[in-house]
């Protein structure tokens, strides 16, 4: 179960979150510029990386996560306008439009039907709300993106499947998501560190790096931002 990997790499998880803690704070307030007064939601929190990003930027923000030992360490980290609750990113436990700011960061590509966690960030964002999604994609070319999903769920197997930026956008559309501005950057990935957060050892390290896309030392992804309007 993905919840069993989560749980195993908890704490390298929170490790690498805290040594990238002051860039993501720093991106996160260059691309969404809050006002301040919002109640925000991290929809697939893990360790609290993008809330505790966006703590000191807004009012209140809520981090939902199925893995209880992530929640842990988040709790850990948080100050105190931030809550921890265990809960299904695909059926979150609030009401409609009752957040100013749904967001997830490197959340979808580890749900089998991630339509359904755009769909929750647009209802429990309020109308004029905005919705911050951070994943990372695929080539739009399936040839192109089968190897590099072979690779990541050999590596994880919580791994379920990148979408490319054209797919990403026709679900902001269905759920009546208006897109603000959007960004792509690369991510270079060193191997060694990149399985060790996986927790990949033994035979499954030496299969992932085998289908590893540009060799046994590193690669480099694609991550994409999108900051949405829920009209």
């Amino acid at each position: 179960m993905a919840e069993d990997r989560f749980a195993r790499t908890a704490h390298q998880a929170a490790a690498l979150q805290d040594a990238r803690a002051g860039e993501l704070a720093e991106q996160v307030q260059s691309f969404v510029l809050p006002a301040g007064d919002e109640r925000a939601i991290d929809v697939g929190c893990g360790a609290g990386a993008l809330a505790l990003a966006l703590a000191p930027l807004v009012r209140e923000v809520v981090g939902v996560d199925r893995v209880p030992e992530l929640l842990e360490l988040a709790r850990e980290r948080a100050p105190g306008n931030v809550e921890f609750v265990e809960g299904d990113a695909t059926s979150l436990p609030f009401e409609d439009a009752s957040f100013d700011l749904a967001g997830t960061l490197r959340t979808l590509h580890h749900v089998y039907r991630p339509e359904l966690v755009v769909a929750q960030l647009a209802r429990v964002a309020r109308p004029g709300g905005r919705v911050l999604v951070i994943d990372q994609l695929a080539p739009i070319d399936p040839l192109d993106a089968y190897p590099i999903d072979r690779f990541e769920r050999a590596r994880d197997p919580s791994h379920a499947r990148l979408l490319p930026d054209v797919d990403l956008r026709q679900l902001f559309d269905a759920n009546d998501l208006a897109l603000l501005r959007s960004q792509q950057e690369e991510e270079r990935r060193e191997l060694g560190a990149y399985l060790d957060l996986a927790g990949c050892e033994g035979d499954a390290r030496e299969r992932a790096l085998a289908l590893a896309p540009h060799g046994r030392e590193a690669y480099t992804a694609t991550l994409g931002w999108y900051l949405l309007e829920r009209r």
